[in-house]
Order: structure tokens, then C-alpha cells, then sequence
């Protein structure tokens, strides 16, 4: 038995107990005839002492050799500490030590093991294996599997069933990019890694499953970003026999749960939001409404003056910031430089000081008087002391823009609280979307999702204002889970592949096993998707997921602790039937 306890376990009332530990070397003191020893696993540190005078001389100079992380196995007896440490379990307590053994000596780590470390994130990203020693990314881990345990407990106890699905599966057109698998034993012929189980949880309905779900890995080869990794993890959910509104009872009542239970936080009914409304009031489709600043339109009060600038503009809109109204023109100068970077994308920005005294100071006085300024102030819902910054332009760039700085103030102002948090539903979203590149329409979320009743008819006159049967839910700012209504029948699903530019033999070709299985009696159904990782971040406070994967790739897709990806030697490559053609 290699310990009786580990080492955040014992206290006073375990004094003059004998007991064996194991674990890591922390740091150790050594004050010529007493050593102290903080041991440590994943449970806590307790502290050891070697004392001159009572422990066998063999011991006693064996713990001045142990350097940081060494491995250690030691027996003793539980006494009281003379001077106490409050701040850990074990505070009251240390181990005066008969026996040790080095179970395995340690080079020295690259970056100290401590939660406030020394290491660089390249170099933790290399050691990973050393880092997750780290508080941080321990706990880290081991909040997600507490998320995860609430997840499948919650939905277990509502009949879901945890059904695997493939991980070699079809590749198909739609979506991100896929990795792809090359087969040995079907020369020429490529698997792909599932971007989602979608069509798979679908044929579980058709099966008669019912109620679905799966806490599984999905794979989509794109561009990366710290919220981003080509491997993630769902939460996958499907139901058969089901309209939208069941689906957002049960899985609010779920994120309901999680919040209860892991953050001690209630919250009443989520609010609902369409599309189009998220859109206008805040420029994306994620809204964090945390804090106000919504979006002012101000084309009726803005335009037809003799500014140029909004009267060429298919939009001018604003916001009002809180409080900001003192900034110097330092500070705003330095604002407008940040929306006009090229991530932003601004062409300039113009400011309004609502004054205390009720007066208004702008950039543009020359062109607008105090009651054209009153006007925007009224549309922005501005205050005295706060500030209205204006952005004009295109319509949807110019939202998007606005959203960003909007975002980028309210973390400057911190009204984006890490324990406060504000869910919501987005509904109604446009089945389609029209790409200017390839000139045609493609799926806002993917081609099984079912139009809403009512607007099908506009599939044939005007198919960009098809709205979705679907939903997404956002926490904080984050999309945090989403899913639809599913197309359940042959012919509206190869309706719906026309408008998408399918031929029918592409459709059949890449989709045939799907519209056959629609044949027999596929019962309505529909789901959703959390993204696992972003959901458990949100809720330990954090912007970034990496921490709470326990072994992330990097921003290029790489895992630099494994040196992954490779290359593979030629008789692999021959194997597979595979020649490369590399251009150096």
C-alpha cells in the first residue's frame, strides 16, 4: 500500500495516528538540524519534518537530497504544528518521519510548479503534463468533470439514454473543413472525423431511441483562436416527438441545474430574443446582456443635415456608455484609433459628451445644434455624464463594428462580471444566408434543420427570408449551445437540398442513407448542441477554454508537447496508397 491517506486528508483529529503518504516534493527547508518537507498530490500538501534528534540519521540525511517534484513514499505519525498554517486543511498538522523512500528522483522542472508559475505558456504548453501539477489547470479539470457528472445525471434522470456514435464516418460538403482518414484496406477511399454525430443522433430517432445524448468529441478543421480547437466536445442531445418549446424547456431547466448546482446561483426564466432583434439592438447574434449600451438608430436624426458622412450611410447608429462622459480627448482619440484597426474596421467614429448641466458637446457641433444632439440622446437612451459614440456605414458592417466596441468598453468599464451571469434564447434565425463568393445560398446552421411551417411557401420567392425552426442559446456572450427542429421527411428534405444547390444525384450521393431511413417512419424530432468546453469556461469564470482541456493544441492546430502533426514514413504512405506531392 503505497498510502493510507493522501495529503489534503489529515488534521488534529488524526494526531498520533501512524500513517503512510506519497506524493511530489513541493519545496523543502532545510535548517541544518530540521528539515521541513511540503509533499504534495492531488489533493492538498501536508507538511513532514525531519528533526535531528528524532529521526533515524538515515532518513534525516536521505531528505536533504530530495530536490522539487521528487516522488516519495513516507511513514510517521500525525503530530501537532508548532506553527500553524490556516490558509490550507492540513494547517494544524505535520508528519514527523520514520520511514522514506524515493520512489523516483526528479530533474528540475523548466517552471515552477506553483499557481502563480514562472513558465511562459509555450513552455507549460510543452510540459503540459507538468502544468496540470498546477492548481490552476487541476482544478480546472476537475471542475469540467463535475459539470460533466451534473450533465449526465440531469439527463439520465430524464430518461436520455448515452448512446456512442462513429467516429469514421462520410465526409460531407457542408460546414468546416474535415479532417479526413485515409483507409488501408479501401484503396483511394477517405473516412472523415465527425464535425457533429448529426445525422447520426437523427437515425437514432428513426430507430426509436427517443430520448439521445452524448458527451462526445467533434472535429472541424479551420482557422483557431483561443476559444478555439480543431478537437472539441459536445454535449449532444436529440429527441423524437418533441416541438421547439419542449426542446427549451428541458434544456434551460438543465443550464438551470448547472448553475445551481455549480456556480449556487438561480436564475429565473430565460428571456427570448429573435434574430432580427439581436441583430439591431446589438449587432451579433450572442448578445451579452449583462450590462446595457443597446444599439440607438439614429438615421431619422442624423441624416439630411449637412454632414456628408451620415447622409451617404445606409445606417448610423450608437450607444450610449455609461458614466463616460469625462473622458479626456485623449481618451477618445485613443478609442477611435481602436475601431479603426484593421480587426474593427471603422473609417472614423463620432462622440457626443452629454453634460452634466444638460447641454451637449460634440465632434460634429458644426453640423448639428443642441436639440439634434438631445434627439440622439433620446434614441441612445444617454444620460447626463455618459457618453454617445456614433459609427456610420453599411449596415451589417457597421453592427458589427459597433458590437465590438461596445463589447471592448464594457470590459474596459468591468461590467462583464466573471460570477454574474445573464442566459438567453436567440429564435427565429434565417434558414439561409446567401454567399457572394460561390453565388448561392447555404445553410445558416446545417441542412437538416426545419424551416418554420409558415414560410416555406418563400423557399420558391424570396428564400433568404425563410426563417429556421431554430435556436440558440448564449450565456454571457457566448453561444453556448444551439440546435433545431429537424426536417423529419423525404420531400422536404430534398426540397431543402435544391434550394442549397444540390443536384439530386449529389444529394443521393451524399446523403442517400439519410432520406432512405425518412422512408420508414421517421418520427418529428429535434436537438441541441452545447459546446462542452466553452460552457464549462464560461461558468469557472474564464474567457479562454485551453485550461480546462487537459491537453489543448496550440493556435496552429499543434500539440508541441507530442510534436503533433508529423509526417509518416514511406512504407506507411505506400501502405495507405498515398503519394505526397509537396512543393518545397
Amino acid at each position: 500500500m503505497y498510502r493510507s491517506h493522501h495529503c489534503g486528508e489529515l488534521n488534529a483529529s488524526h494526531i498520533n495516528t501512524e500513517v503512510t503518504l506519497a506524493g511530489w516534493v513541493q519545496k523543502s527547508r532545510d535548517k541544518g538540524f530540521m528539515n521541513w518537507v511540503d509533499l504534495r498530490d492531488r489533493y492538498g500538501i501536508t507538511q513532514l519534518i525531519f528533526d535531528e534528534s528524532r529521526t533515524e540519521k538515515s532518513v534525516f540525511e536521505l531528505a536533504k537530497t530530495l530536490g522539487r517534484e521528487y516522488v516519495i513514499q513516507v511513514k510517521g505519525t500525525v503530530i501537532e504544528r508548532e506553527s500553524k498554517n490556516t490558509a490550507i486543511p492540513t494547517g494544524e498538522i505535520e508528519i514527523l518521519v520514520s520511514e522514506m523512500t524515493i520512489l523516483n528522483a526528479a530533474l528540475t522542472p523548466p517552471f515552477t510548479i506553483e499557481d502563480e508559475t514562472d513558465g511562459g505558456e509555450d513552455i507549460r504548453m510543452k510540459y503540459r503534463y507538468l502544468d496540470i501539477r498546477r492548481n490552476p489547470v487541476k482544478n480546472s479539470l476537475l471542475f469540467r468533470h463535475k459539470v460533466a457528472m451534473e450533465v449526465r445525471k440531469y439527463l439520465s434522470d430524464l430518461d436520455f439514454c448515452e448512446v456512442e456514435t462513429p467516429y469514421l464516418i462520410k465526409s460531407t460538403p457542408e460546414g468546416a473543413r474535415d479532417f479526413v482518414v485515409p483507409s488501408r484496406m479501401n484503396e483511394g477511399q477517405f473516412y472523415a472525423l465527425p464535425q457533429s454525430p448529426q445525422t447520426f443522433k437523427q437515425l437514432l430517432m428513426v430507430g426509436g431511441m427517443d430520448k439521445y445524448f452524448q458527451i462526445v468529441k467533434c472535429f472541424r478543421d479551420e482557422d483557431l483562436r483561443a476559444d478555439r480547437q480543431p478537437e472539441f466536445t459536445q454535449i449532444d442531445c436529440e429527441m423524437a416527438f418533441v416541438e421547439q418549446e419542449d426542446i427549451l424547456n428541458i434544456f434551460e431547466g438543465l443550464t438551470r441545474h448547472l448553475l445551481k448546482e455549480i456556480k449556487g446561483v438561480e436564475v429565473a426564466k430565460f428571456p427570448r430574443i429573435t434574430y432580427d432583434y439581436a441583430m439591431k439592438t446589438y449587432g451579433n447574434d450572442k448578445p451579452d446582456i449583462r450590462f446595457g449600451m443597446e444599439f440607438g438608430e439614429l438615421n431619422a436624426v442624423a441624416q439630411h443635415k449637412e454632414f456628408p458622412v451620415f447622409n451617404a450611410a445606409e445606417l448610423v447608429v450608437g450607444i450610449a456608455v455609461p458614466g463616460a462622459g469625462n473622458y479626456t480627448r485623449k481618451e477618445i482619440d485613443a478609442l477611435i484609433d481602436w475601431v479603426k484597426r484593421p480587426q474593427v474596421g471603422a473609417s472614423g467614429m463620432v462622440y457626443v459628451k452629454c453634460n452634466e448641466d444638460g447641454t451637449y458637446k460634440s465632434s460634429v457641433d458644426k453640423f448639428y445644434d443642441q436639440d439634434d444632439l438631445a434627439q440622439w440622446a433620446k434614441a441612445t437612451q444617454a444620460q447626463a455624464g455618459d457618453m454617445i459614440f456614433v459609427l456610420s456605414g453599411p449596415a451589417n458592417k457597421t453592427r458589427a463594428q459597433l458590437s465590438a466596441l461596445r463589447m471592448e468598453l464594457a470590459t474596459r468599464l468591468g461590467l462583464r462580471k466573471p460570477n454574474e451571469f445573464a442566459p438567453l434564447w436567440v429564435v427565429d434565425f434565417p434558414l439561409l444566408e446567401f454567399d457572394e463568393e460561390s453565388g448561392r445560398y447555404h445553410a445558416m446552421h446545417h441542412p437538416f434543420t426545419s424551416p418554420k411551417p409558415e414560410d416555406i411557401s418563400l423557399l420558391e420567392t424570396n428564400p433568404g427570408k425563410v426563417r429556421a425552426n431554430a435556436y440558440d442559446m448564449v450565456l454571457n456572450g457566448n453561444e453556448i449551445g444551439g440546435g433545431s427542429i429537424r426536417i423529419h421527411d423525404k420531400a422536404t428534405q430534398e426540397l431543402m437540398f435544391k434550394y442549397l444547390g444540390f443536384t439530386p444525384e449529389e444529394a443521393k450521393a451524399q446523403f442517400g442513407f439519410l432520406m432512405d431511413a425518412f422512408q420508414f417512419g421517421a418520427p418529428p424530432h429535434g436537438g441541441l448542441a452545447f459546446g462542452l468546453d466553452r460552457l464549462v469556461a464560461i461558468l469557472g469564470g474564464q474567457e479562454t477554454i485551453r485550461d480546462f482541456i487537459a491537453f489543448p493544441k496550440n493556435n496552429s492546430g499543434r500539440d508541441v508537447m507530442i510534436d503533433a502533426p508529423s509526417t509518416i514514413d514511406e512504407a506507411q504512405l505506400k501502405e495507405l496508397h498515398i503519394q505526397l506531392n509537396i512543393k518545397v
